[in-house]
């Protein structure tokens, strides 16, 4: 594997560990926490992390942008397929990253309300 296209999968793998940030939101309530709440947070924060598709979500979703930078790439009149597929490769990896951050504050906001919490955020 060439060393340019280490990178980018090194930090498809950096973005994908910064995409659980999306467990660690702060929710905002419509009223006093309950006596249960600190714990109920603790135990939806720890079901959003521990939804490893969304890592191989953000993989793919590196891969797919590689693929596509580089046949635009390879397309484009330069011809430069390798800059594409590194370009493609940090582009999937930063959107795949989002995704998943969002699905996992979305998994802790909605673990709270089926616990009862009345979650504004």
């Amino acid at each position: 594997m060439r060393p340019l296209l280490i990178a980018p999968l090194c930090l498809a793998a950096l973005l994908g560990a910064c995409a659980e940030t999306g467990a660690d939101v702060d929710p905002i309530l419509d009223g006093a926490p309950s006596p249960q709440f600190h714990s109920d947070v603790a135990a939806c924060r720890s079901l959003a992390r521990s939804q490893s598709q969304l890592h191989h979500e953000t993989m793919a979703s590196t891969a797919i942008g590689a693929g596509i930078g580089g046949l635009l790439g390879e397309a484009d009149s330069g011809g430069d397929a390798l800059g594409g597929a590194v370009v493609g490769a940090l582009a999937g990896a930063a959107a795949g990253a989002s995704k998943a951050s969002d699905t996992r504050r979305g998994i802790v906001l909605n673990c709270l309300r089926g616990r009862g919490h009345a979650v504004v955020n």
